[in-house]
């Protein structure tokens, strides 16, 4: 019986041996037969403007009504909600 050092040491010589193992466990994997649903950028990046155009407006009116900016950048963290599901 092999002992956990001899079996590291066979494992780090013997390339061959691990290169095949690694070709077995990775030909095992199946390949989706259907396509991959990805989100569509364009629409992530208007929404992703819009947020920024909502957040430099709650910005700009900290200084003149704290409400209203907080109300207004609220609303821009609800927007980047929605940017995330686009």
């Amino acid at each position: 019986m092999k002992t956990e050092e001899q079996r590291l040491l066979e494992e780090l010589y013997y390339r061959e041996s691990r290169q095949n193992y690694l070709l077995d466990r990775v030909s095992n994997f199946e390949t989706p037969t259907e396509p991959a649903n990805y989100p569509d950028a364009k629409k992530h990046q208007i929404v992703s403007f819009i947020k920024s155009g909502i957040r430099i407006l709650g910005y700009i009116l900290i200084p003149f009504d704290l409400l209203w900016a907080a109300g207004i950048l609220v609303v821009s963290e609800l927007v980047g909600i929605i940017e995330e599901l686009v």
